[in-house]
């Protein structure tokens, strides 16, 4: 009996030692999963975390358009009537023509009635316009043997963003009843070459709208 309570005792003990080295991690079966959770003195560092400087963040352009509460770009619109107003203004006014009997040149800006407008859709800028305008016209003729001076207004009946091909002007002369009707006919025709140069300075004005 005491052979065999001392093969138990040898078994006991042996069990024994082994637990206690899978507690100190010397047991084969668990020494990799302690390996891998060590890190070794020629292992490449960790990645330190960096705030982004303002130059990090410069140097990524955002595409985003319209203002900073709108960052979806869903929807958003800008009236710009009083830049539009303004700028057709300061395109027409002074513009002169010289003509074979006189010349003339647009006095003022005295009507001026539309909307212009900014819509920005899914990120995407838009903009329209929709504007009359009657523009004051002076200037002086050679009537028989004597300069006359000569006042009228060109009516520049509704026109909207892409149609200025088919911008049109009417010519109403003031102030003019001692004309002879040859010399009215003669005037209102040359008023009318106003036209294209009018036709040009809208087309400007619908470029800079674009780019705003």
């Amino acid at each position: 009996m005491e052979g065999v309570g001392g093969v138990v005792s040898s078994d006991k003990q042996q069990q024994e030692n082994a637990a206690v080295a899978a507690a100190e991690g010397g047991d084969t079966a668990s020494s990799y999963r302690y390996w891998v959770r060590q890190v070794t003195g020629d292992a490449a560092p960790l990645p330190v975390p960096r705030k982004l400087t303002s130059p990090d963040q410069q140097s990524q352009p955002s595409t985003h358009l319209g203002s900073a509460w709108n960052r979806a770009g869903t929807w958003e619109e800008k009236n710009l009537n009083k830049w539009a107003s303004d700028r057709i203004k300061e395109l027409l006014v002074s513009m002169a023509l010289e003509f074979s009997g006189g010349r003339a040149e647009i006095a003022e800006v005295s009507r001026c009635v539309g909307d212009a407008f900014l819509v920005i859709v899914r990120n995407k800028k838009r903009v329209g316009y929709t504007y009359e305008l009657t523009l004051r016209v002076q200037g002086e003729w050679r009537i028989g043997d004597e300069g006359k001076s000569v006042k009228g207004d060109i009516d520049v009946p509704e026109f909207s963003f892409g149609e200025l091909d088919d911008l049109q002007i009417e010519v109403r002369l003031r102030e003019a009843k001692d004309l002879p009707h040859r010399d009215k006919m003669r005037i209102s025709q040359d008023l009318k070459s106003f036209l294209q140069p009018l036709r040009e300075k809208l087309v400007q004005f619908e470029e800079e709208l674009r780019d705003r």
